[in-house]
């Protein structure tokens, strides 16, 4: 049997089982991409108000419409805590969606993504001559290709049309197959229809889009996006290629870092393509792509009574200089320049020269690099503009030098995880799977002499006081969260294939009553809550397990049988 043919059975059986759950739901197919579609108006007097929120159900609360505003025809991203007691209507951690995603694109449990196309033209008719309106798409995915590319689809049609052309636009996605990562789906609206991808943690890391798409037997489709999250890197970064390695290490480590870019666009793209930088690993800090005072996080944030919180803002207002002048790292952006044929790379600057508001881009921070530069990426990056390589180019060596460094500091981690061999062999004993014993950092740090990234990493440097530090982040903790909980359920499963193995019945004829209910009552909680999860069983041990159960209950006395049938 080809391995594909069981891979892409495995994707139908979770597109079919997403459509049969959301079949009965009002708005569940919208819901699983968007949570609503909002038009903010902007009223140079009274401020910003939310004019219409589609599906006209969806409520946001008064600190959740706090929207970011700006001034000229653009678009951006940005990114907003949702309330307290607020529960998503598509989403759960352990989801079919959130099983197979990579970690970078999972659902947000505690954010909304805002994805704006704001307009500004001149108006007679408005007080001081201006029309100034968002149209805002609020979604838990972080998909800001796709998003910004179908704004710039309807957005232009809907300043024309207004509220019927919106209502039809949402009716559509409505229509649309809810995201399953290794699908390439069909997305119609507004008489185009945009192909996607929604990429995989099976994908291959680095690997093509195009190429792994090619595997569905799909028409082509007029418009085809080769990514729904990635970013122009390069455009991105290349103001400041030459420090790259230092911003990878304070994302890696989780610093506060505030970014003052020219306007909102470059402001959500950097903070954004910065947060990416770490890919596969995931930044588990807080970020916001566009930050004003006008965020509910604003005197949170800016308090200079304890430390800056571990958090990336991006922020236009010049004014922002002084409110931030005590934070450890701060990104200056100005519009690019080149020198020659080549952008003008901006310089790293101590923290006492950022006092005033015509403070000149840089880099401001007292950072350490414990990384080498890499000068080879440098030159390439370089003589790639000299020669007029294209951006998505500059972009995929980018994205590769950053992966392949992330997986170099990464892959010593994973081997310093304790192997679930030996607690195999402790699951053949055991009536409940053995605890996972907790991971070691000075044992880990023993290893690194022998097995540490100079097997997979050319860079020098003082590896040794990055992990420490690493140790020391949010970054860390959320990783170790994420693979103990990973680990934990392998076990799991491998407990229940030994149980399914074990003769139940022959050891429970020197048991005890009250030991045998306690082992019925513990297997049937776990048959009832892997049941509702999307745990790596494999194919008919849950069956084979209730058969079992049935066989041992049978067993007996009548009493029992019927105390233990009210379960």
């Amino acid at each position: 049997m080809d391995p594909l043919d069981s891979s892409e059975s495995r994707l139908v059986e979770s597109a079919n089982a997403a459509e049969n759950a959301e079949s009965s739901l009002p708005w569940a197919r919208f819901s699983s991409w968007l949570e609503c579609v909002c038009v903010v108006t902007f009223d140079l007097e009274l401020g910003q108000a939310i004019e219409l929120v589609y599906p006209h159900d969806v409520k946001l609360t008064e600190k959740e419409m706090c929207f970011p505003g700006c001034l000229g025809d653009t678009q951006f991203s940005f990114r907003l805590r949702q309330s307290v007691g607020r529960r998503g209507s598509w989403f759960g951690e352990e989801d079919a969606y959130s099983r197979d995603a990579p970690v970078t694109l999972q659902r947000e449990l505690a954010h909304f993504y805002g994805y704006v196309y704001f307009r500004q033209v001149k108006d007679a008719s408005v007080k001081r001559g201006y029309f100034q309106k968002s149209l805002v798409l609020v979604s838990r995915l972080p998909y800001v290709h796709l998003f910004q590319s179908l704004l710039q689809i309807i957005a232009p049609e809907y300043f024309e049309k207004l509220e019927p052309c919106l209502e039809a636009v949402c009716n559509e996605i409505d229509q649309w197959q809810s995201p399953v990562p290794g699908l390439t789906l069909n997305l119609p609206v507004m008489g185009v229809v945009m192909q996607v991808r929604i990429p995989s943690k099976n994908d291959k890391p680095g690997g093509s889009p195009e190429k792994q798409a090619q595997k569905e037997n799909l028409l082509p489709a007029p418009m085809m996006l080769p990514t729904i999250h990635e970013l122009d890197l390069f455009k991105c970064f290349q103001s400041f290629l030459i420090h790259l390695q230092m911003l990878w290490e304070l994302m890696l480590l989780g610093e506060p870092v505030v970014v003052m870019a020219p306007s909102p666009t470059v402001s959500s793209e950097t903070v954004l393509a910065l947060v990416s930088s770490i890919a596969p690993l995931r930044y588990c800090c807080d970020y916001r792509p566009y930050f004003t005072i006008h965020d509910t996080e604003f005197k949170e944030y800016t308090t200079r009574t304890q430390a800056p919180p571990n958090v990336i803002l991006g922020v236009t207002n010049p004014f922002f200089i002084k409110t931030f002048q005590s934070w450890p790292h701060i990104i200056r952006l100005g519009e690019l320049k080149m020198s020659g044929d080549l952008p003008k790379q901006v310089k790293v600057k101590k923290l006492a020269k950022l006092k005033t508001l015509d403070t000149k881009p840089g880099i401001y921070t007292a950072h350490k690099m414990f990384l080498q530069k890499d000068k080879s990426l440098i030159k390439r990056l370089l003589k790639g503009i000299q020669r007029k390589r294209p951006s998505e180019v500059q972009s995929a060596i980018l994205r590769r030098h950053l992966l392949e460094l992330t997986q170099s500091f990464i892959i010593p981690l994973v081997r310093g995880l304790p192997s679930l061999s030996p607690l195999y062999r402790l699951c053949l004993s055991c009536c409940t799977p053995p605890q996972i014993r907790p991971f070691s950092q000075e044992e880990f740090m023993g290893t690194l002499e022998h097995a540490g990234p100079q097997l997979t990493s050319v860079l020098k440097g003082d590896w040794v006081g990055l992990y420490r530090k690493f140790f020391r982040s949010p970054n860390f903790d959320g990783w170790y969260r994420l693979r103990h909980r990973e680990m934990t359920q392998k076990l799991e499963c491998l407990h229940l294939e030994v149980i399914c193995d074990a003769d139940l019945l022959g050891w429970t004829k020197d048991k005890s009553e009250v030991e045998i209910v306690d082992l019925v009552l513990k297997l049937r909680e776990k048959l009832v809550s892997k049941t509702h999860q999307y745990l790596p069983v494999k194919e008919g041990v849950l069956e084979k397990l209730e058969g079992y159960l049935q066989t041992v209950i049978s067993s007996l006395p009548e009493d029992l049988q019927t105390v233990l049938h009210r379960y």
